[in-house]
């Protein structure tokens, strides 16, 4: 019972740690308008604020990877998320009693992207390496549903704390990281590594080896993850400015209706990650069902101006949005042996940040353009990307052989 009730702990605390990661995004996009209005900045400006996070994020990742496959996965977490709260005070202090906050706020961001670098995508190799076979596909469904269940609460959590001054949501992020750092210190139990980590060179060696024999495949499921964060901040930074002007709608009920599309695609990550398995035929059909389904809810929303048949239509997005994510994060965790596990996935986590820092400015500047336009881009875009997923993984059973470590997937082969 005890160890039943110590294994829950962990998977609490490694589900903590994507959760702390979207808030840095998710919380703040209710708060743009006002924060737009108070600093008297454009909205290029003011999309920066998660843009900038995104970017640092983006460009730290693989060096952090790097990091926790040379020493150890908790090791990079803790100081990333002391860093990641650190960088919360500063941006709050600035706007609390700077006359020019503006730069601060960004440098608190930098911080913050730096130290986001060292949480989900890191949380994904430890994952991988403290559980093993269809475990490890239910664990990495609810990271990936703590994930989503970040980006559902967090709009609302943004929309209340704006209640007491815009930004209060700055401040809530250290105490938020305190409570990851304590689950993580004491919650999860790392294995001692057997053996040394190969010498630098040796390591990027065996990185370039996988990446020449399994690059393709592995670059599509890179892409499908991207395209998923990508259209899902672009959307929603969509959604809180229409709201916002065309409805005069903030606050909660702002954050709420901001949390319902997000609701869908938790939902469905929880319910896909503990049904997947590794049964990889199962997820590289669920990733293209997923994909065209966005495909179509973007097309259709086209012709839907109007806020209530606009969400529904935007919860098949979201639905889609759910089934590729933990199947694209099964695909990858699984990849790699457990040495090099940490950049694999971290490069992952990298592509996804890039994704998400590129949503908010280019749908700003699609909105400008065309509203038609926008949807139909968007579709196109997931349309490609689920034709390419079709062709590109290709899963092709063979029996069980002798194998090395850099082997991927032990009883499939792709094309």
């Amino acid at each position: 019972m005890s160890s039943k009730k110590n294994s829950a702990m962990t998977i609490v605390a490694i589900g903590s740690i994507p959760l702390i990661l979207v808030l840095g995004n998710s919380m703040l996009i209710p708060v743009l308008p006002q924060m737009q209005k108070e600093l008297d900045i454009s909205q290029f400006q003011v999309s920066l604020v998660i843009t900038t996070f995104s970017v640092a994020a983006a460009i730290s990742i693989p060096l952090l990877g790097y990091f926790s496959d040379r020493f150890s996965r908790k090791a990079v977490i803790i100081p990333a998320l002391i860093l990641y709260g650190t960088g919360g005070l500063l941006a709050g202090a600035a706007s609390a009693w700077f006359s020019s906050p503006y730069f601060w706020i960004m440098a608190g961001r930098v911080m913050q992207g730096i130290g986001a670098a060292g949480t989900a995508p890191i949380a994904m190799a430890l994952t991988g390496d403290l559980f093993k076979g269809g475990k490890q596909s239910r664990v990495l469904g609810l990271v990936e549903a703590s994930n989503g269940f970040g980006k559902v609460i967090s709009p609302i959590i943004g929309s209340l704390l704006a209640l007491l001054f815009w930004y209060a949501a700055f401040f809530a992020f250290p105490v938020f990281c305190l409570i990851s750092v304590l689950l993580t210190v004491f919650f999860v139990k790392e294995k001692k590594q057997k053996k040394e980590p190969p010498p630098l060179k040796k390591y990027v060696h065996g990185l370039f080896s996988v990446f020449k024999n399994e690059g393709r495949w592995l670059f599509t499921a890179y892409l499908a993850g991207a395209t998923c964060l990508f259209t899902l901040f672009g959307i929603l930074f969509y959604l809180s400015d229409v709201l916002e002007k065309t409805y005069n709608t903030d606050g909660v009920l702002k954050g709420s209706i901001l949390a319902i599309p997000l609701l869908c695609m938790t939902t469905t990550s929880y319910i896909t990650g503990s049904k997947i398995g590794k049964k990889m035929p199962l997820m590289k059909k669920l990733i293209i069902i997923g994909l065209l389904l966005m495909t179509v809810s973007f097309a259709l929303l086209v012709f839907f101006e109007r806020l209530i048949p606009f969400i529904a239509v935007l919860a098949i997005s979201s639905i889609g949005t759910g089934l590729v994510l933990p199947c694209i994060n099964s695909f990858i965790t699984g990849s790699v042996s457990t040495e090099k596990r940490g950049f694999v996935t971290s490069l992952y986590g990298s592509v996804r940040f890039l994704g998400v820092a590129v949503g908010p400015p280019i749908y700003g500047w699609l909105m400008n353009w065309s509203r038609s336009g926008m949807f139909l881009t968007t579709a196109s875009l997931t349309l490609v990307v689920g034709l390419l997923c079709m062709i590109l993984i290709r899963v092709k059973k063979k029996k069980p052989s002798k194998e090395t470590n850099d082997s991927v997937f032990k009883k499939l082969q792709f094309t």
